[in-house]
C-alpha cells in the first residue's frame, strides 16, 4: 500500500510542478515524467530520513528507569524468596542486614536470571551462571555478582528503588543492604 501511495503522491507533485509557468512553454511528457520521478524521490527521501530519526529517538515506555515504590505489605520477610518486581526489572531481597534491590539481568550476556526457590539461588538459564540468594557470584561464566539499584526506605516501611541507577559490585557485603526494621 505504501509504494502505491508514494507513486500517487509523486505523480501529483510532478503534475503540480508541470503546471508551473516555464516561460510560455507547454510541459511535455518527458518533463512530466522527470518531475514525477523527482517528486517521488523527494518523498521517499523524506520518509527515509524521518524513519531514521524515529529509529534513533529514544522510546522510553514503561516504568524502568524511574523511581519505583514497593509498599511495605509487599516487602518479603527475612529468608523468604525475593520479590520479583517486573516493572522495575529487579528482585527485592530481604535478609538479616536489610533490603537489597538486585537487577535481574545477568552480567555475563544480559539474560534474565530467575530465582530458583528449590535451590535458594539465582540461576541463569542460558549459560549457567549461579548467584546466591543475595545475588553474589557463585559459579559460571559471569565475571561478577548481579548489579544492584539504590534503595530508600520511608517511615512507613515502603521501599523506593531508583531503577535508573545501576551499581556494579564484586560480591555481597552487609553495607549494600539498607536497614529495614518493619
Amino acid at each position: 500500500m505504501l509504494p502505491l501511495l508514494r507513486t500517487l503522491i509523486g505523480i501529483a507533485v510532478g503534475g503540480f510542478v508541470a503546471l508551473l509557468p516555464h516561460g510560455g512553454r507547454k510541459t511535455g511528457r518527458r518533463s512530466f515524467v522527470r518531475n514525477a520521478t523527482l517528486g517521488s524521490v523527494g518523498i521517499v527521501s523524506a520518509l527515509t530520513g524521518g524513519g531514521f530519526v524515529a529509529l534513533l529517538w529514544p522510546n522510553k515506555t514503561g516504568d524502568f528507569g524511574r523511581d519505583l515504590t514497593v509498599s511495605a505489605a509487599e516487602v518479603p520477610t527475612v529468608g523468604a524468596a525475593p520479590l520479583r518486581w517486573a516493572p522495575g526489572k529487579f528482585y527485592l531481597i530481604r535478609n538479616p542486614d536489610g533490603v537489597l534491590a538486585v537487577y535481574w539481568k545477568c552480567v555475563h550476556l544480559g539474560c534474565t536470571v530467575p530465582f530458583i526457590d528449590a535451590d535458594g539461588q539465582f540461576r541463569c538459564p542460558c549459560h549457567g551462571s549461579v548467584y546466591d540468594a543475595n545475588g553474589a557470584y557463585v559459579s559460571g561464566p559471569a565475571p561478577r555478582s548481579l548489579d544492584t539499584m539504590p534503595v530508600e526506605v520511608d517511615d512507613e516501611g515502603n521501599v523506593t528503588v531508583a531503577t535508573g541507577t545501576i551499581q556494579t559490585r564484586g560480591g555481597y557485603s552487609p553495607e549494600q543492604a539498607v536497614a529495614y526494621n518493619f
